[in-house]
């Protein structure tokens, strides 16, 4: 037997809504076994996407930096067309997280270094920035709110 995660947290999380948190008393100890269900709906749902969202992060990052080492100084510009040209070392959840952490914090980076700069390239720059983060925002959200 090859048990499927998704699968399992997904009937676990059914049996809780419907068999045992109708049967928990007091009404507080239930809502808590549901809130528990719910969280194993969420750790599902992160557990289907977690590699493909930090990958697809991670590129439009690389991608981003690419675009944007032009702009910067020539110490940040060697760093951004360096993590521009880097890859993901494996497609194993840590190691994607690893990679996610350090080019976000390049990004951090380059958004503040471009708010001290005039002219269109860096608001263009600090536009495609925004644009990211609010890409990044979108590809977290869970299907179940408010979590």
């Amino acid at each position: 037997m090859k048990p499927d995660p998704s699968h399992v947290l997904e009937r676990v999380m059914q049996s809780l809504l419907a068999e045992i948190a109708p049967a928990v008393q007091p009404a507080y100890r239930q809502a808590s076994v549901a809130m528990h269900a719910m969280l194993l709906g969420s750790v599902r749902e992160e557990f289907d996407r977690a590699a493909a969202r930090r990958a697809e992060e991670n590129a439009a990052l690389r991608a981003l930096f690419a675009d944007a080492a032009a702009a910067a100084d020539a110490a940040l510009r060697e760093r951004l067309a360096s993590a521009a040209r880097t890859a993901d070392a494996s497609l194993r959840v840590p190691d994607l997280e690893v990679a996610n952490l350090a080019l976000r914090a390049l990004l951090i980076e380059l958004h503040a270094h471009v708010e001290t700069l005039a002219g269109p390239e860096a608001r263009r720059i600090e536009a495609a920035i925004w644009r990211e983060l609010a890409a990044s925002t979108e590809r977290r959200k869970l299907a179940l709110s408010p979590f």
